[in-house]
């Protein structure tokens, strides 16, 4: 429901549909930010599909010596970027705040409570500031509604299966429409991307600008083999059941890193092919629930002609690849694989701002008083 001092011919939504209906084509332009975990994000995005600007500003050579994210070496990072994160997307775009920008969107949930506040807070007051409307978003409707804005000719159509796999979530989703997503899988214990950076952290893998999934990504691609005498393959946990375990396959590794006495008195080519082994059990859990969820729909007389791929691990070329091969061997060749550029798999504005854009042309927002969901489960949004 709009709020009352919203009504006004000054609202932005307003003025913005009086434009449309009187044959103006001026396109509804939306600043977004993004900070529900350890990247300090903001962009400008146009309803027509322009991304004019896009900035994340890294932590990771904060949280490197924590091993993983410290929540508030995190928040009190982003409290320091956040304005100049906003103000670099308002300059790469060069668009003026007061007059160009039409409406300001923020990543609600979920995430980090305190990481999600600075994003909130500064959306909100922003908006409120400028009397312009403000809608909060779903950060896993964000992941997977962002190939529809970047796939080009071959967009995904209702319905899709969508795989959102991050270092916070490993989902396997059917959806429907943008705000209808069944979930046909999940992770029982822990998240792939969270699986991979233990591992890398096992293997004493350096940081590398993506963090250490990609650290472990970069490893595997300087193997030599991907095998080796005596580094077992990894198993496939819970098969023929639609549901994920990645705390499974990280503690074969641990097992193996401990029986030899630890990573100290592994070799480079062990280390390599352990790395490989985990990579290759890690695709072929994703592949074979994918299959799994495609029979479920074919037996249910649903037909799905996209699989999309998003969040950070999508940013994974190894498992892009083996995702694609997997459908063309099993049969599947008029299933198109869809993935955003890589860099729009990890954390980014970009698809806040473009998630938030049916909303805001539809003249549907949020008060600025609404609160965050650090726990939100995306099924939540079709009621």
């Amino acid at each position: 429901m709009l709020a009352n001092c919203w009504r006004g011919l000054s609202h932005p939504v307003t003025r913005f549909l009086r434009a449309k209906s009187s044959r103006i084509r001026r396109p509804f332009t939306v600043l977004a930010v993004e900070s529900s975990a350890d990247d300090t994000c903001a962009a400008v995005v146009r309803s027509n599909r322009e991304i004019l600007s896009n900035v994340v500003i890294k932590q990771n050579h904060l949280h490197e010596s924590y091993g993983g994210i410290h929540p508030m070496i995190a928040i009190e990072a982003h409290q320091q970027n956040m304005p100049l994160a906003v103000q670099r997307a308002l300059r790469d775009a060069n668009v003026d705040i007061t007059r160009d920008i039409d409406g300001i969107a923020f990543t609600r949930g979920p995430g980090i409570g305190g990481c999600l506040s600075v994003g909130s807070n500064a959306a909100k007051t922003l908006a409120s500031a400028l009397n312009k409307p403000v809608v909060g978003v779903h950060h896993m409707q964000a992941h997977a509604l962002t190939s529809v804005l970047t796939s080009g000719p071959d967009v995904p159509r209702f319905p899709f299966l969508t795989l959102l796999v991050s270092g916070g979530h490993t989902l396997l989703l059917l959806a429907t429409s943008e705000k209808s997503f069944r979930a046909l899988a999940t992770t029982r214990d822990e998240s792939i991307g969270r699986a991979f950076d233990k591992v890398s952290r096992m293997l004493e893998l350096k940081w590398s600008t993506g963090g250490p999934g990609a650290a472990l990504e970069k490893f595997c691609e300087a193997a030599p083999t991907s095998t080796l005498p005596g580094v077992p393959a990894l198993p496939l946990p819970m098969p023929k059941k639609l549901a994920f375990s990645y705390a499974a396959l990280h503690s074969h590794v641990e097992r193996y890193i401990h029986a030899c006495g630890g990573s100290q008195n592994l070799d480079l080519p062990t280390r390599q092919a352990l790395a490989c082994a985990f990579q290759t059990a890690a695709a072929a859990q994703l592949e074979e629930k994918l299959l799994l969820a495609i029979e479920w729909c074919n037996a249910n007389a649903i037909r799905v002609g996209h699989v999309v791929v998003s969040g950070g691990v999508a940013s994974n070329i190894f498992i892009r690849k083996r995702l694609e091969a997997c459908l063309t061997i099993a049969g599947e060749e008029q299933i198109s694989l869809v993935c955003p550029p890589p860099h729009l798999c990890t954390d980014n504005a970009v698809m806040i701002g473009w998630a938030s854009m049916t909303r805001f042309l539809q003249g549907d927002h949020d008060e600025y008083t609404i609160g965050l969901r650090p726990k939100w489960n995306i099924e939540e949004l079709g009621s």
